[in-house]
């Protein structure tokens, strides 16, 4: 295991602290009349949203001490038991409404895809840089890599969760993409599952119904579909916010009015406590990480710390993205939690893990020198890695 030569990433470091501490202060305003409801007391949610981030924040010291390539040779297994859990959470998982996304032992739930996410982005990594040019043949160096993603994809569109598996695919493609697969190849493939994602979206009502509410079928925020209700809900939190919000803790919407306030919806309160100001210093943190991640993967050591870091970064940005249009009605209604923010456990854990991950190879670039004079003079550090042969 390899020594940390120098500092990590602070700014990463301190942009998700203060993403995570100011979680705490959004969730117990978004959440404090539902869990007055639920738990007869203001702060029923919110001392769990606390737990979780507590563990969050072990996730990532924890990560962040251990050499990251340690996880190479483990890709494979992880991914693997995560396609059996995912697995096993359609047989035996809790459903919420109609999905069977939870694993429950002990009082302890588990959401499989968080995990299964991360892993595909661990295993991804190993695979491209093991595999270097041979990517541009199909058989052998394309279709492997997509045999992964679109396992994961499916077992998650199983469930069904369509909005994490349509992201997980985005993240695949993302990556595959970056290590220098053929637009062809990535072209082709995307063509050949269109016919099954149309198929999959008009075999359920409700996601018919979710797709039509966005086109646009003449319904208002004085008069919302059943499908639109959440959204327009949100949409008027953010129009209560104007430009500099109604305060905190001041919100109107979060007292019953919006469904999941302090899950998916939770950027709609950011926007009205907070206002336009407060939606776009939240992005501009996201965007931080992704200016900031994408350095560190341009100066990491090797070829799987520079994939994995842009998985990393695209998994967190994609989704904080993928959240915002959501919220903003620019997107159909998922169920897609904004990073590091969202009530949650499975997302807040896996996503410190791999920002730990992320703060570990930055401090193994050359960007933030412990001491430069101690460093000029040192060795140069050698990484022998073994020759690879075929790996799937």
């Amino acid at each position: 295991m390899a020594a940390q030569r120098n500092h990590i990433d602070r700014i990463i470091l301190f942009v998700v602290l203060f993403l995570m501490v100011a979680s705490t202060v959004v969730v117990y305003s978004a959440s404090s009349t539902w869990a007055l409801q639920k738990y007869g007391a203001t702060s029923g949610l919110v001392n769990k949203h606390i737990l979780k981030v507590l563990v969050g924040l072990a996730a990532i010291f924890v990560a962040m001490s251990i050499d990251y390539r340690y996880y190479k040779k483990l890709t494979k297994i992880a991914l693997a038991a995560c396609l059996v859990l995912l697995f096993f959470t359609l047989a035996v998982g809790g459903e919420v409404k109609g999905a069977a996304r939870w694993l429950s032992v002990g009082g302890f739930s588990l959401q499989p895809s968080e995990a299964a996410k991360f892993a595909l982005v661990f295993h991804l990594s190993a695979l491209l840089a093991a595999k270097g040019a041979k990517l541009n043949d199909f058989k052998t160096g394309f279709m492997p890599l997509i045999l992964w993603i679109g396992g994961v994809v499916l077992l998650v569109m199983l469930q069904p969760n369509f909005s994490t598996g349509a992201m997980i695919f985005v993240l695949g493609m993302v990556m595959v993409f970056v290590g220098g697969a053929r637009l062809k190849h990535i072209v082709l493939s995307i063509s050949a599952l269109i016919p099954a994602a149309l198929v999959y979206l008009v075999s359920a009502e409700y996601r018919m119904r979710r797709i039509l509410s966005f086109i646009g079928n003449g319904d208002s925020a004085a008069t919302p579909t059943k499908a639109n209700y959440q959204l327009w809900q949100g949409i008027i939190g953010f129009g209560n916010g104007g430009l500099f919000g109604v305060g905190m803790g001041a919100s109107k919407q979060r007292d019953l009015f919006l469904p999941e306030s302090y899950g998916d919806f939770v950027f709609s309160i950011v926007g009205e406590e907070y206002g336009f100001i407060g939606t776009i210093i939240f992005m501009a943190l996201f965007l931080t990480i992704l200016l900031r991640g994408f350095r560190i993967a341009k100066n990491a050591p090797d070829d799987f710390g520079r994939y994995l870091a842009i998985g990393i970064t695209s998994a967190i940005v994609i989704y904080a993205l993928g959240n915002a249009l959501v919220t903003l009605g620019l997107f159909p209604t998922t169920g897609l939690p904004m990073p590091f923010v969202s009530y949650g456990g499975s997302a807040i854990v896996f996503s410190s893990f791999a920002i730990g991950v992320l703060l570990n190879i930055s401090s193994q670039t050359d960007l933030h020198p412990r001491q430069a004079k101690e460093m000029a003079n040192a060795p140069p550090v050698i990484i022998n890695e073994p020759a690879v042969g075929k790996m799937y």
